[in-house]
């Protein structure tokens, strides 16, 4: 019996095989935690080159991209994922209280977590696909929610989405451990694709940003 590799089953398979253990990376690389901004940059670069028309090697590009995005996704995920926190951890705080200034307070923590949540996002997006200064980096990670409400919307929905139902039903854990990560980042990949090319057309509303040049 002969096997055609080039068949759309067998390329379907390999597919699936490789995002599998592209997630299993992801989660390892994330376990000492300071490393989690850099390995969620190397998840969003090799996504998104994926995204791009399937180019690039997703398990080799993963650990060039882990390098690469070393020190700009660590700064990237302390500046916004420490006040993110801080500011869920006040929400929850004010949200037990009783009170109308208290639930005020606590309606404005949840927004600012969800404002710096979408723009950790970005952020990690950006440093992946944009060869920018920090600050540049930041700034547009901090713009891209007000300009991109609809997407924004998308892209914070997915993670949310997921954390909720692996909460509800714990059972889906093990496709959140196999699938849901490296999936997760591809289709949020299309979004992020999609947000690029459009701020790139109107550099008014954004401050212009440079995209790698090279694989």
């Amino acid at each position: 019996m002969k096997i055609d590799p080039e068949s759309r089953n067998i390329q379907g398979i390999t597919t699936l095989i490789l995002f599998i253990v592209l997630n299993v990376l992801y989660i390892v690389t994330c376990l000492p935690l300071v490393t989690i901004g850099a390995a969620t940059s190397a998840l969003y670069e090799v996504t998104l080159r994926y995204a791009d028309d399937e180019r690039g090697d997703l398990i080799r590009g993963y650990f060039r991209a882990l390098r690469t995005n070393l020190w700009r996704g660590t700064v990237v995920f302390v500046l916004l994922g420490v006040p993110m926190a801080m500011l869920a951890f006040s929400a929850v705080f004010w949200l037990t209280m009783d009170g109308l200034v208290t639930a005020v307070a606590g309606a404005l923590s949840i927004l600012g977590t969800l404002l710096l949540g979408a723009a950790l996002l970005y952020g990690l997006a950006l440093v992946a696909w944009f060869d920018a200064s920090l600050r540049r980096t930041l700034r547009n990670a901090l713009l891209l929610p007000l300009v991109e409400p609809a997407r924004t919307m998308g892209i914070l929905l997915l993670p949310v989405t997921v954390a909720c139902v692996a909460y509800v039903l714990p059972q889906t854990l093990f496709l959140v451990a196999t699938i849901g990560f490296s999936v997760g980042a591809y289709v949020s990949a299309l979004l992020l694709h999609n947000v690029f090319r459009r701020r790139q057309m109107d550099p008014s509303e954004l401050e212009p940003i440079n995209p790698h040049s090279g694989e």
